[in-house]
């Protein structure tokens, strides 16, 4: 009996030709890009003292990002078959876990930014409670807290002797039953957390779009090009967020389906749902190198600071501008784009 289920279990055999042969190349060049544009990221923000909840959220998402980087040559070993069986084993256990959780805690950060550009705008005069510093530190170390324990059961759970298929070890057999159900609660929550996160998004950025755009009218400025300048500041966020994770959400959950029960039995659409998740999951990677351009367009510090280690010239207090308290749509665009130096 035993014998007939495990073979049942492997009858339909995963194709990795695609998996362990393009793949390893393109997670490569995301690792390289990433490792240099985050490490500069790091260097330069953590020059910056944290004085507003706006850069300690910048700086647990370049944490995030590093850390996830930091699994992707893991994940390509793993791939290649580079370590053999104790190396994938590991990964599936430690490293992919790792680099799921940090994608998330970077997704949450991503909309809390979201969130405190809107406060800004609500309450330009004056800092809420939220808009305090050690909130914001609060907030961010609640985030690492409580994402890193909910992955904890993946990690606890994936107990059991790695069974093969295909010549590799399969992830999901080294789960126990609970360890199963776990994971697979895991993914719905967790797409619970992203659709929130980018419904919240579109809400705060879509406010401070029509803010921007009525300051800029009330000052009678050049408001055909300043729209176009503030759109491209105020939606960069969404369309990197939405451009690298929504297609990866619409395929992670029929894939998990497959993974942890029976409802999809055909071999064929196992193997369609399996490469269209590893597709869209390396969409998602490359959001680490994607955030940088988000710090660039909103973050003034950055950008300035950033501009001087590349002329190789010292950052002096006059070398950036300050805003204006006579044109509230400049002063808009500051609380939009973070405090300038």
């Amino acid at each position: 009996m035993n014998d007939s289920q495990a073979n049942a279990s492997f009858k339909c055999v995963r194709d990795i030709s695609v998996t362990s042969v393009l793949f390893p190349w393109l997670y490569s060049i995301i690792f390289i890009l990433a490792l240099l544009l985050n490490s500069m990221a790091a260097w330069v923000f953590f020059t910056i003292p944290s004085k507003s909840t706006f850069m300690v959220f910048l700086k647990n998402v370049v944490v995030a990002d590093l850390l996830m980087t930091l699994t992707i040559p893991l994940r390509v070993m793993s791939d290649t078959g580079v370590g053999g069986h104790p190396l994938r084993a590991f990964h599936c256990r430690y490293s992919a876990v790792l680099f799921y959780v940090t994608m998330y805690i970077s997704i949450i950060l991503l909309g809390l930014i979201s969130l405190d550009r809107y406060l800004k705008i609500v309450r330009p005069f004056g800092k809420g409670v939220l808009q305090r510093v050690w909130v914001g530190q609060a907030l961010s170390g609640v985030v690492w807290v409580v994402m890193l324990s909910l992955a904890l059961p993946n990690v606890i759970l994936s107990d059991q002797p790695p069974r093969y298929s295909n010549g590799r070890i399969k992830c999901t057999s080294m789960k126990s039953q609970a360890g199963l159900d776990w994971h697979e609660g895991f993914i719905y929550f967790v797409q619970v957390i992203f659709w929130g996160t980018l419904a919240l998004m579109i809400f705060c950025y879509t406010f401070i779009s029509k803010k921007v755009y009525e300051s800029y009218r009330a000052s009678k400025s050049s408001s055909q090009a300043a729209t176009r300048k503030t759109k491209a500041k105020v939606f960069v966020v969404v369309a990197v967020f939405f451009v690298c994770f929504a297609p990866y959400h619409f395929s992670r959950v029929p894939y998990t389906m497959t993974q942890t029960g029976n409802a999809i039995s055909k071999c064929r659409v196992k193997n369609g749902l399996y490469i269209a998740k590893e597709t869209t999951l390396w969409l998602s990677a490359t959001n680490v190198c994607l955030d940088p351009l988000i710090y660039v367009f909103l973050c003034s510090m950055f950008r300035n600071r950033l501009m001087a280690v590349l002329q190789r010239k010292p950052l002096h207090k006059g070398d950036s501008p300050t805003a204006t308290s006579t044109q509230l749509s400049q002063m808009t665009n500051n609380r939009l784009v973070g405090p300038p130096k």
